[in-house]
């Protein structure tokens, strides 16, 4: 079991199709983090905002992308709040740190601050991105876990239980991968995480659990080394 881990959650895995926020979702990370902790693993979680606006919706908008992105980071602190609200209810202490000043709602980002929050049992959840336009919260994940030396990322995808060589909800005999290296994903050009992410993760010898969050209990299994998982490395093993 690992020590400290960063799980990675897409701001769409939180919603619904009806609602911007399915308490029923919100419950389940929550009951699993919890889970998570009383093991004593420590986490840290970094959620993005697409339930609410993506950096390549600028041009459909006729917004300069940079304000378009401002947005999205906007929208991940209220998803971080979100989290924090749902942790909290199910009795998990929970800092939320964010990358631009907002002292009213949520602590500044700061690694040894959110470090020692994290050996206090408590959960951080990084909002705000990185506090610059042109960076996904995938660069987030991969820049917060070398900041506070995470173990590994948690990549939680929706309905995908790894990495394929292909889609495979559009190709039904796509192959998924065990184990791949990053400088494999970055030839191959698997779209798992942007390619300044993947880079980030080489360059930092951070390995990346990809699984699929909508199995019951796969967060849990993925920190257990339970789920059905690919485990993207540098070695590739």
């Amino acid at each position: 079991m690992y020590k400290r881990v960063l799980l990675k959650l897409s701001g769409e895995a939180l919603s619904s199709k009806d609602e911007i926020f399915d308490k029923d979702v919100l419950d389940d990370i929550a009951n699993q983090v919890k889970t998570i902790v009383n093991d004593g693993v420590q986490v840290a979680i970094v959620v993005g905002g697409g339930n609410f606006v993506r950096g390549r919706m600028a041009d459909d908008l006729g917004i300069d992308r940079t304000q378009v992105d401002s947005m999205g980071m906007l929208g991940t602190v209220i998803n971080a709040l979100a989290i924090q609200g749902a942790l909290e209810r199910h009795g998990v202490l929970t800092r939320v740190q964010t990358a631009i000043d907002m002292t009213k709602i949520a602590e500044p980002y700061i690694p040894r601050r959110a470090i020692r929050h994290l050996e206090k049992g408590r959960v951080v959840v990084f909002g705000a991105g990185t506090g610059s336009a042109f960076f996904s919260t995938d660069t987030t994940a991969a820049l917060r876990a070398s900041e506070i030396k995470a173990d590994v990322i948690l990549m939680a995808k929706n309905g995908v239980d790894g990495v394929y060589d292909s889609d495979p909800r559009i190709n039904k005999d796509a192959v998924r991968f065990d184990s791949i290296s990053y400088m494999e994903l970055l030839q191959r050009e698997l779209l798992v995480m942007d390619s300044t992410a993947t880079s980030m993760c080489m360059d930092n010898n951070i390995d990346l659990l990809v699984f699929n969050m909508n199995e019951k209990d796969n967060i849990i299994k993925a920190v257990r080394g339970e789920a059905v998982a690919t485990r993207v490395s540098k070695e590739g093993k």
